[in-house]
């Protein structure tokens, strides 16, 4: 029940090498050949200006800042908490020893 199960392993035949393409006699008179086309990166560049570096350093501080303030704001809640659930314990404790003492 707890033994762990593998998954079987693949069973594709591995990769073949590719077969050779045949040599082709051309005329001397061919065509010649076409230009090689650039090609464009698939993704844009981007360039950071010093308006935008300020601009994101900026926006990471403003988002460090509230992280920051939302963190001990929940760590203050759960100290407040904690404190009056003690408060709370302390003043049961003492009714029910002043009822048990009557």
């Amino acid at each position: 029940m707890f033994t762990p199960k593998y998954p079987t392993p693949d069973t594709a035949p591995p990769p073949s090498a590719p077969a050779p393409t045949p040599a082709v006699n051309t005329p001397a008179t061919s065509a010649p050949a076409p230009a090689p086309v650039v090609q464009t990166p698939a993704r844009p560049t981007i360039q950071l200006t010093p308006g935008t570096a300020v601009a994101l350093v900026g926006g990471g501080t403003a988002v460090v800042l509230v992280v920051g303030a939302v963190l001990v704001s929940l760590l203050l809640a759960v100290a407040i908490t904690g404190v009056s659930v003690a408060l709370v314990s302390v003043v049961l404790r003492l009714l029910l020893k002043d009822l048990h003492n009557r």
